[in-house]
């Protein structure tokens, strides 16, 4: 069981956290830096290899995570000089990666089940599998249709309307030959590869999750993240 963890960007979002932390080693409850949550997760969901695609201050991440042995895992890094999106860093290792694999943004907050995710997919026929997550979004705004013969009418009106979506977790599973006919070296996009398979008439499968998820992007998340870790620290960080 072999997970990629994406920890190559900027964190520009999260700044100013991020002034002088690549994101992934923000601490989270002044305990454990996000990556650390996240290989101990991934060690107790039974995976034993990961690689860690780093790029802006990587190597405080490379210092920070070293071999792995501490967690009892064995990994690996790919250093990024030019940023290639979430799956370019992967198509241009492919060769060195098992069958199926999980994909995975490194700031991610969850107790989802990561070997449910790999499973699932590599049981089933689909070329991906996105974990989804229900976001309700509230809008603090009158929202106005407009339309008309001069689009100048107001055709429908909602006064801050309640929206439902299902969001991409930034976890995946994936296979090789999914990705084997893009070429290495290039950025390659999710929203590229999703809209790509979907063109191809074989839509990714969806892996859904009601539990706890928060993805850091922002100052504000961060501050969720600290509030949320007092009660849910065994929650998140299952024993192995």
């Amino acid at each position: 069981m072999h997970a990629v963890i994406l920890a190559g960007g900027r964190g520009v979002r999260l700044r100013p956290y991020t002034t002088a932390f690549p994101k992934p080693l923000v601490p989270i409850g002044d305990e454990f830096a996000i990556i650390e949550i996240v290989l101990r997760q991934l060690k107790a969901h039974g995976f034993t290899s990961v690689t860690i695609a780093i790029g802006h201050l990587g190597q405080l991440i490379r210092a920070y995570c070293a071999d792995g042995s501490q967690w009892r895992l064995s990994i690996e890094y790919w250093p990024e000089d030019v940023p290639l999106g979430t799956m370019g860093p992967v198509v241009s290792n492919l060769d060195s990666l098992p069958e199926h694999f999980l994909v995975m943004n490194g700031d991610v907050l969850t107790d989802l089940d990561y070997r449910a995710v790999l499973t699932g997919h590599m049981n089933s026929d689909a070329p991906l599998t996105v974990a989804a997550y229900d976001r309700v979004v509230k809008i603090d705004f009158g929202v106005l249709g407009i339309g008309g013969a001069n689009e100048d009418r107001i055709i429908e009106f909602r006064e801050k309307p309640v929206e439902h979506f299902s969001v991409s977790m930034g976890v995946y599973a994936a296979s090789r030959e999914t990705l084997r006919s893009y070429p290495a070296g290039e950025p390659l996009g999710f929203d590229e590869l999703v809209l790509d398979l979907m063109k191809a008439g074989t839509p990714p499968r969806v892996h859904r999750f009601d539990g706890y998820w928060l993805d850091i992007g922002r100052p504000d998340d961060y501050d969720q993240a600290n509030e949320d870790w007092a009660t849910l620290r065994d929650r998140l960080l299952p024993s192995s």
